[in-house]
């Protein structure tokens, strides 16, 4: 893999992760048109970890103000003074952050008569060398999207706008919670499935404001891709750094920067009521994806590199 190439992945990794058109689906289709495999599984750990960095950086203050109240919570869970009932605020956010997270314990249920994990799945359909998977999936966020602006406008005010935002809850209920982080359990499976698309989406199809349902969806992503990595480096094995040390902290580096500004961009676009344009790209996408699979079925040649599949 030349720099290029890796700042290129590291790029589309840190715009991707972030924006709804889901990171895993973008990088496996750029995989696909640069003709280049995942040389290294530390690269693809490394890249995660830069947009870590990224969410990290734009949510700081909010995390920690969450590490102070889990210390809190734990304290008064052993003076029995913990009132479920009682959640308010940061509280509130960290025991729903904890709750969106129990549905990602699927993705480690072994597979009847394989050797594999629920996860593993995701690995196999993004590294096949057809686009039929991603093109499904692309087309699943786009329905998603699209029904989260549709509901959204159906409960709109009189000044017409996207989201009943005067009705919309600001606040994470126990249901949406667990909806949202089955919804990224999903997203984990199947690369074209926007991990933030899909919990925000899901959230807003429940009632909960957008840029909660947003920010929500950011924060539940950090012990996410957080656990992601960790996971991942059993995997690595005899891999180590097979790529040079300076491709992949050009590739890190790429995706942090891209990821920060990923983040406000995505915000504001939410905020300006412009999440169509991800319906509607997620959908070209998906069919331009599927299209490309029936010709290299027919030609039995990607048609971006000439080489045979």
């Amino acid at each position: 893999m030349s720099y290029l190439e890796a700042i290129i992945q590291g790029i589309v990794q840190g715009l991707t992760e972030f924006l709804p058109v889901s990171s895993s689906g973008h990088l496996s289709l750029t995989q696909h048109i640069l003709g280049v495999s995942l040389e290294s599984i530390t690269f693809d750990i490394a890249l995660h970890l830069g947009t870590l960095i990224a969410v990290l950086a734009v949510y700081h203050k909010l995390i920690i103000r969450l590490i102070s109240e889990f210390f809190r919570c734990v304290k008064d869970i052993f003076k029995g003074k913990f009132s479920f009932r009682n959640m308010e605020g940061d509280r509130r956010l960290l025991v729903m952050l904890a709750v969106g997270l129990v549905p990602l314990f699927i993705l480690f249920i072994p597979v009847p008569g394989t050797d594999m994990k629920v996860k593993d799945l995701s690995d196999m359909w993004a590294t096949d060398a057809n686009l039929i998977a991603e093109g499904i999936a692309f087309l699943f966020t786009s329905m998603l999207l699209f029904t989260a602006i549709i509901l959204g406008k159906k409960g709109t005010g009189k000044k017409g706008t996207h989201f009943a935002s005067s009705k919309a809850r600001t606040s994470i209920m126990l249901p949406d919670a667990i909806i949202m982080g089955i919804a990224q359990c999903f997203a984990a499976l199947l690369p074209g499935l926007s991990r933030s698309g899909s919990t925000m989406a899901s959230g807003m199809i429940r009632g909960v404001d957008k840029q909660t349902a947003l920010d929500y969806s950011f924060v539940l992503g950090i012990p996410t891709i957080l656990a992601a990595a960790v996971f991942s480096i059993g995997d690595i094995g005899t891999d180590g750094l097979t790529l040079p040390i300076g491709v992949i902290i050009a590739g890190v580096v790429a995706s942090i920067i891209v990821g920060f500004f990923a983040i406000f961009l995505f915000k504001w676009l939410v905020s300006s009521n412009k999440l169509g344009i991800f319906a509607v790209y997620t959908l070209i996408l998906g069919i331009a994806c599927i299209v490309i699979s029936i010709i290299e079925a027919n030609t039995g040649v990607n048609i971006f590199t000439n080489v045979a599949l």
